[in-house]
């Protein structure tokens, strides 16, 4: 197996994160400047990149995945590892699908005329640097380095230890395609060490240098950045999603939007983790659903009436209803109607995604009124939970904080703004 190169002892690993810290901020005052041309000659570069080197990328990968396999990564993590030449494809497509989209920068979203004459107007423009800590998911690397360039800011990666190989790959061919469009390779930097410390110089802004953090990946790295961050912060809380299925779902289309929603692919932030089943519907649809489940190879822990209705089912704790498992495990129960599947979800759920089956149109508009989570749906899977499928071309993560930005964190949302006043000589009385 490769070796890594590391940095070693506290001062090394102090001082190269100072020296990144203001080569991304230098790059951040040079891309915020950027044409969109230039910007998208640059992804076009890095998708072209990505795809010329998947051999290299793959090799990269499989070094990871041996160590992983060796440590004891579960299932569910190996799988968010694993690249394979379709995910190296849809790394590649969706830079493509980035360098589509709008440019926002300079974009007036708002012009008024005030009584003095003076014309103001509120125009989109880039943050700054933006640092990303995400664990396990290399794809993390090409989606958050091409967001951040298509929105005009730096950025400082630092990937999960399991996947520093990976993660490496991908950024090479990511500063090749800055280089080849004349951008600094700085613009996208990537933490070349799996020190904790530097985790934590990150949250410390790195001397003012970083304007806002985006952690991704599990409750113990959420918690620490929630508790050490100098900065602000998007938080991507875990995923305790829910699907409840009204007493008015349609048995075959609940059964479609649960099996996909919990099985597609379970480690993944948008996959259920709980099934809510109206009391009123329990004597036709739980049984159905809960043996589908079993036997697709999904451990169900239920209450007592889920229990009862297959004896396969084991019995939830009440840690189970707030866990997200990111495996092939559900918590099941049954609550008294829509109002009491809310209560629920508010309870024990973490704002990040939720769902509706039914056919009652007031009962779906309670539920996404009412559900005080970043994503709501009526009738469609919790796996929809993807900047990719909102159409954003992919997102650092899914906020589930209320400021700024929240749900997938795209282009858009990577952006800030600021208020340019015309006018014609006038003065305050």
């Amino acid at each position: 197996m490769t070796a890594l190169k590391t940095i070693e002892g506290s001062g090394d690993v102090a001082a190269t994160m100072r020296e990144i810290g203001r080569g991304a901020k230098a790059a951040a005052r040079v891309l915020a400047l950027a044409s969109a041309e230039q910007k998208n000659k640059a992804l076009a570069a890095m998708a072209a990149a990505i795809r010329a080197a998947g051999p290299a990328i793959l090799a990269a990968n499989a070094e990871d995945m041996t160590e992983g396999q060796v440590s004891g990564l579960t299932a569910a993590a190996l799988d968010r590892l694993a690249l394979d030449d379709t995910r190296i494809a849809a790394m590649a497509d969706g830079l493509d699908i980035i360098r589509a989209l709008p440019d926002p920068n300079g974009k007036v979203t708002e012009s008024w005329t005030r009584p003095n004459g003076m014309i103001i107007d509120r125009v989109r423009v880039p943050i700054g640097v933006v640092g990303v800590i995400y664990e396990s998911r290399p794809n993390v690397t090409a989606d958050a380095g091409a967001l951040a360039l298509k929105a005009g800011n730096a950025v400082i990666l630092r990937g999960g230890s399991d996947s520093p190989r990976s993660a490496r790959a991908i950024h090479a061919a990511l500063a090749a395609g800055l280089k080849q469009a004349g951008l600094p390779e700085q613009a996208i930097s990537l933490v070349p060490t799996r020190d904790r410390a530097a985790v934590g110089l990150m949250l410390q802004g790195l001397d003012g240098n970083i304007d806002v953090i985006v952690p991704r990946g599990g409750k113990s790295l959420v918690a620490r950045v929630q508790t050490e961050a100098r900065v602000p912060v998007f938080a991507h809380l875990e995923g305790v999603c829910h699907v409840y299925i009204d007493k008015a779902a349609s048995l075959d289309m609940a059964k479609a939007i649960v099996l996909n929603a919990k099985m597609r692919r379970t480690g993944v932030c948008g996959a259920a983790e709980t099934l809510l089943v109206d009391r009123a519907a329990a004597p036709t649809h739980l049984k159905p659903l809960v043996a589908m489940l079993l036997d697709a190879g999904c451990e169900v822990r239920g209450d007592a009436d889920t229990r009862k209705v297959d004896s396969r089912v084991k019995a939830a704790s009440e840690e189970d209803w707030s866990t997200e498992y990111l495996d092939a495990i559900v918590t099941a129960g049954v609550v008294d109607g829509v109002g009491a599947a809310i209560d629920h979800i508010e309870r024990y759920g973490s704002h990040h995604t939720d769902a509706i089956v039914t056919a009652d149109l007031a009962a779906a508009e309670k539920f996404l009124s009412e559900v005080d989570s970043a994503i709501v749906l009526h009738n469609a899977s919790t796996q929809f939970a993807d900047g990719g499928e909102f159409g954003f071309g992919a997102e650092i993560g899914i906020a589930t904080g209320k400021l700024h930005a929240r749900g997938p964190v795209g282009v858009e949302q990577l952006t800030s703004f600021k208020y340019r006043v015309r006018g014609t000589g006038q003065i305050r009385p």
